[in-house]
């Protein structure tokens, strides 16, 4: 592979900085591509940190490139993220749902969008920070779980094909993140002491800020499980299962909320036993050997990107699949993805439609 022309994601932080250094010291033909998210008439968007360019972000890019002596070029993708990544996340919460916007950035904009065009621009594979892994086999590309558990990201990346496997690479996938911010300080990287996003990299602070500017929300019921009316929300957007506070309600025992019903406008609230479900429906299904499992199969599931492995059950009907568990999950929510895996390879995964 030395030799071969690799463009890195570039985002300005300290994992993307590392892919890139260790690649050029390995002998690739390295250069940058960096996103540019936002249009130049939203730059005082909440997009502060990361992906709004020109800005903050910009610099420490330039003074890697400058450091690694490689070139870099930014990529605008930033109608194509409004429509594809910031509109869906807004729909989803309106609708009552809890939506992951960075599995919708991975599949359309980096793994679409950017790998594409690193492709048509001469360059045969794109490289990110993740922390994932890539094997290749008679049987094709399979997507392994990142060396370092507390960083893992393969749960993230559950959407990608064959293709796309075939030109990614993932130079991080071995390392630990301690190992990462050692070497960035050995080579005197600007990004040695940068922090790592958290959840949306768009939204620096509460995601309820962001969409309030974009969503007015239209208040309603809250309710316990046999509708008795319990208190009033500002809106179904701002509020997701499981959450405990901001729900204005007086009782004895804390409530949670257990269900979002979109169609009504109503929050149904509950006691934390209530969150515990033995089973879930997932669709939008994606596969990483382009098939789905033919019988039913035993797995472990993960139902969001922090929580932890679950076995269970899991069986294909056509475009949806039904997840049981061993153990009942706390707070499995509709919107969110569940990922399946066998050992320390991800085989696919899908959106959560409703848990019982």
């Amino acid at each position: 592979m030395m030799g071969k022309q690799v463009a890195v994601a570039l985002s300005g932080g300290v994992d993307s900085s590392i892919a890139a250094y260790l690649l050029k010291r390995d002998g690739y033909d390295v250069r940058g591509l960096t996103l540019r998210l936002w249009p130049d008439n939203q730059s005082k968007s909440p997009c502060t940190v990361k992906w709004n360019l020109p800005s903050q972000a910009i610099e420490p890019v330039a003074k890697t490139c400058q450091m690694l002596d490689i070139p870099f070029q930014v990529v605008n993708a930033s109608i194509e993220f409004e429509k594809n990544v910031l509109l869906p996340f807004c729909n989803e919460y309106e609708s009552g749902r809890t939506p992951n916007p960075c599995i919708h950035c991975n599949r359309m904009i980096k793994f679409g969008i950017l790998l594409e065009h690193a492709l048509a621009s001469g360059s045969d594979c794109l490289a990110t920070g993740h922390y994932a892994g890539v094997r290749h086999d008679t049987a094709g590309y399979h997507l392994l779980k990142g060396e370092d558990a507390a960083k893992d990201q393969s749960y993230m990346l559950y959407t990608l094909n064959q293709h796309q496997l075939r030109h990614i690479l993932f130079p991080l996938g071995q390392y630990r993140k301690t190992e990462v911010r050692e070497i960035a300080g050995k080579v005197g990287l600007p990004s040695a002491d940068r922090k790592g996003s958290q959840d949306a990299c768009f939204i620096p602070g509460d995601y309820r800020e962001f969409i309030s500017n974009r969503i007015a929300g239209t208040p309603g019921e809250i309710v316990d499980r046999q509708g008795k009316i319990l208190g009033r929300h500002r809106g179904i957007a701002f509020y997701t299962i499981g959450q405990r506070h901001g729900l204005g309600l007086s009782s004895n025992k804390q409530m949670y909320v257990i269900k979002i019903d979109g169609e009504k406008n109503r929050l149904v609230v509950g006691h934390v036993q209530d969150l515990l479900s033995r089973e879930l429906t997932a669709s939008d299904l994606y596969w990483i050997a382009g098939d789905a499992p033919l019988e039913t199969t035993h797995i472990n599931a993960k139902i969001r990107y922090k929580s932890a492995e679950a076995e269970a059950r899991l069986m294909v009907s056509g475009s949806s699949a039904k997840v049981i568990f061993t153990e009942p999950q706390h707070a499995v929510t509709p919107g969110q993805a569940v990922v399946f895996y066998h050992g320390n390879e991800v085989i696919g995964g899908g959106t959560i439609e409703k848990a019982e």
